[in-house]
């Protein structure tokens, strides 16, 4: 792979396992943030094609968001990037750590 900038990718391969270029990312303009678009981005950053910097201008994303996709493919995979499945694993993350003592303690109030 050649590259115009020391550092910096020409083409890699993105999360669907398929060549990825600068052209190929997600459009500056973007609005809709489907898990596909996200995962490139976050592909292009993990692999050299932008710069965290870059693809934090490019779409107007904060580093916190951009680390927070990365977090949740890292723990979850892509699918983890769904806004759907992330309300489900907050959920599921905030009844973890409170969940098993209300349970008991409903338990307890149902004691005869």
């Amino acid at each position: 792979m050649q590259s115009h900038s020391p550092g910096r990718q020409d083409k890699i391969i993105g999360p669907s396992g398929r060549p990825l270029t600068i052209e190929d990312l997600p459009d500056p303009t973007t609005k809709r943030w489907v898990v596909r678009r996200k995962a490139e981005v976050v592909a292009a950053v993990r692999a050299g094609l932008l710069t965290l910097e870059q693809a934090c201008a490019r779409y107007n994303l904060s580093v916190e968001e951009f680390i927070s996709w990365q977090a949740l493919i890292d723990k979850h995979g892509t699918r983890g990037l769904r806004t759907t499945r992330l309300q489900q694993y907050r959920r599921k993350a905030s009844g973890n750590r409170d969940g098993a003592g209300n349970a008991a303690s409903a338990k307890q109030s149902r004691a005869p």
